[in-house]
């Protein structure tokens, strides 16, 4: 069963939106518009998409994807989508 997970910072409600790390389905983070970036300091790669965590939402709902949980983690809120 696939997951996605999904996540922004509190205080930002219009993007950018991470959206998977660099395992993640490529077709599916082009469908979402992401790319594949590392920040500084950073050992590891992220796809971010630089819309809002709504219409990213609603692009993985067409792409046959359910929320199944939500959960606010400090300044970051994290959605965990199935198919």
């Amino acid at each position: 069963m696939p997951f996605v997970i999904v996540s922004c910072d509190v205080t930002v409600s219009t993007g950018p939106t991470i959206v998977g790390d660099e395992a993640s389905d490529e077709t599916l983070m082009e469908s979402l518009g992401a790319s594949l970036v590392q920040a500084k300091c950073q050992t590891y790669k992220h796809f971010v998409a630089p819309h809002a965590p709504r219409l990213v939402m609603d692009e993985l709902e067409r792409e046959g994807f359910q929320l199944v949980g939500a959960s606010g983690v400090g300044q970051t809120i994290v959605w965990t989508f199935s198919r």
